[in-house]
């Protein structure tokens, strides 16, 4: 188990740094220590390094795709490696996918970038993490089939079979008719009964869920055409702080850095929009659903050799 000496400086692991809620966090997190950034793409990873670096502060960049398992183990070794005197962990990295794809692993790309490669580097970091330091994960209240704002916008809540099922791409019957809303609302379902369960195994380590609101401005659905990310951006990002359950990036992000650096010992606890706790479903709130899912997401992984 990882100690952290209290002359050293603390590093907080944020994947997904260089857009949107993550990029905004990213900053904020340096604030307060170095920053280790987990992200795809080099070129915008060494961007978000130099912004960080032009404010007197530190970051390390770590080449990541969270879709891909083999990815992930890598990455996690490659922060094990640094040396550096760990602190807390976001998993903010998400994708909302208008049409299915697969990963390098052959399953739906959504589903193991929101919920398997996130679920691999918790797990892998775990053991390096000191006594009390917090684990985020950013949730999505659209899992809840009962979230009235979520079904107006055309979600049914998760639609969780099995892990294997849902690495197939395959949903419980009667979801929702939008492309890719059933696969993003069974990921985050996923994600929240993580959480759960972690928080009841690993009580040394604290594990909490941030739903961030809805935040236009974000590149969440990165296949999205030109004109709806350029009106999310520009024109529903500036109506957001005035929308009830809506956010954005900036607002978002001092709700996950607070979850992050909180000190309370509080653990298994789901905030919303504004920093306050809230409930998810009655179905992700079932510990026999929780350890369910966390079991068979196990034995999934278990049946990939990197």
């Amino acid at each position: 188990m990882a100690k952290t000496g209290s002359g050293e400086r603390k590093a907080y692991i944020i994947t997904g740094p260089t857009s949107g809620i993550g990029y905004r966090t990213a900053l904020e997190l340096a604030k307060h220590g170095t920053v280790v950034l987990v992200g795809r793409n080099q070129g915008k990873l060494d961007d978000v390094q130099k912004t960080v670096e032009r404010a007197g502060r530190h970051a390390v960049a770590v080449v990541c795709d969270v879709s891909d398992l083999a990815s992930v183990r890598r990455a996690a070794a490659e922060i094990i490696a640094l040396g550096l005197p760990l602190a807390g962990l976001v998993n903010n990295a998400g994708l909302l996918e208008m049409r299915a794809t697969k990963n390098a692993q052959g399953w739906d790309t959504a589903f193991a970038t929101n919920h398997l490669g996130p679920f691999v580097l918790t797990e892998a970091l775990m053991p390096h993490l000191p006594d009390g330091a917090n684990v985020v994960f950013l949730c999505s209240a659209v899992e809840d089939p009962e979230r009235k704002p979520a079904v107006v916008a055309g979600f049914r809540g998760g639609r969780y079979i099995s892990a294997e099922a849902s690495a197939r791409g395959e949903w419980k019957p009667g979801g929702s008719t939008q492309p890719g809303a059933d696969a993003y609302a069974t990921s985050k379902q996923c994600n929240l009964a993580t959480v759960m369960a972690f928080a009841r195994e690993t009580p040394r380590l604290r594990f909490n869920a941030v739903e961030p609101g809805f935040s236009p401005a974000t590149g969440l659905s990165r296949d999205a055409n030109v004109f709806l990310r350029l009106l999310g951006k520009y024109v529903l990002g500036l109506l957001a702080p005035f929308i009830k359950y809506w956010s954005t990036p900036a607002r978002a992000a001092k709700v996950v850095t607070n979850a992050l650096l909180n000190e309370s010992g509080e653990t298994g606890v789901y905030y919303d929009e504004r920093g306050q706790s809230m409930l998810g479903s009655t179905q992700v709130h079932d510990p026999k659903f929780q350890d369910r899912v966390v079991a068979e997401t196990r034995a999934l992984l278990s049946t990939v050799l990197t």
